[in-house]
């Protein structure tokens, strides 16, 4: 799935192709993706004549700004956006095309089937699910140390289905959370309330600091990811955990570990990530 990074790059490549563009008309091939109106009908005519203005992101979810219309849309496991000339053949994962009035179309291609669509008058957005109840994201002023601490020490689950909670803290996924507790030295099976004040502000510190490595790099091309202009992107070469089981440690040499917390496969070293005693 697309983490924080990967639908950042995507937001940045799809300003530089729609924005300022209006869409003539819209065709959906699977209506089981949009999910506000709940008629897939209405989603084509709703859009007809808006002009793009603006493509934001929060957490892993992007937000197209129309003219009075907010169009969010999830990716979820394997969804793309791909601009391409009028009348482009459309593949059998392509399930949703945008065109333009200048004769270019947006198709979202889809595998899975798993991503959804939302419009909601524009302003709104942030009133309703699925954006109503996401956290901060780690660039947020909100994610502060002390929200951060505070968060930790209300929950006695373990830390590494803390951090996957998107109400919590939004965008990271199994990737950048598996990377983030192994740079500030913590287990995943570490319950996040025993986390100390030192621990946290150091593994906040260490998430944002990920994160934007990720960012400046395009994200991690794991198995399908491309941004909006076919590119991949190139921080799977920098991963230091996340499937590397049975490979050496960078910092001791032990081989690193991969087990099941909270049902995620999950890639630690068991010499600098102890559990404590």
């Amino acid at each position: 799935m697309p983490e924080l990074p990967e639908v950042e790059t995507i937001r940045r490549t799809l300003q530089t192709v729609v924005i300022g563009k209006t869409i003539d008309q819209v065709h959906v091939f699977w209506p089981n993706i949009i999910k506000e109106p709940a008629d897939s009908e209405e989603f084509s005519l709703m859009l007809k004549g808006q002009t793009c203005r603006n493509v934001l992101r929060k957490g892993k979810f992007l937000i197209f700004h129309f003219d009075d219309l907010a169009l969010v849309s999830h990716l979820r496991m394997e969804g793309k956006y791909i601009l391409f000339p009028k009348d482009e053949p459309m593949d059998s994962h392509t399930h949703v095309v945008f065109r333009f009035t200048d004769d270019t179309e947006l198709h979202y291609r889809d595998v899975r089937k798993f991503g959804t669509m939302h419009i909601f008058p524009i302003g709104t957005e942030f009133d309703h699910l699925p954006l109503s109840k996401l956290g901060p994201e780690v660039f947020d002023p909100e994610f502060s140390n002390g929200y951060f601490s505070s968060v930790l020490k209300k929950t006695t689950r373990k830390i590494k289905p803390v951090l996957l909670d998107q109400t919590i803290v939004s965008g990271l996924g199994n990737i950048y959370v598996d990377e983030a507790l192994f740079r500030a030295s913590i287990h995943p099976e570490r319950f996040a309330h025993s986390l100390t004040k030192l621990e946290s502000n150091r593994l906040r510190k260490e998430m944002i600091r990920l994160l934007q490595e990720a960012v400046e790099k395009g994200g991690s091309t794991i198995r399908t990811y491309i941004n909006s202009q076919g590119k991949i992107g190139t921080f799977q070469f920098e991963l230091q955990v996340y499937g590397k089981e049975k490979t050496p440690c960078i910092r001791c040499g032990t081989e690193i570990q991969k087990t099941k917390v909270g049902g995620r496969g999950t890639h630690y070293c068991p010499t600098c990530q102890k559990l404590p005693d």
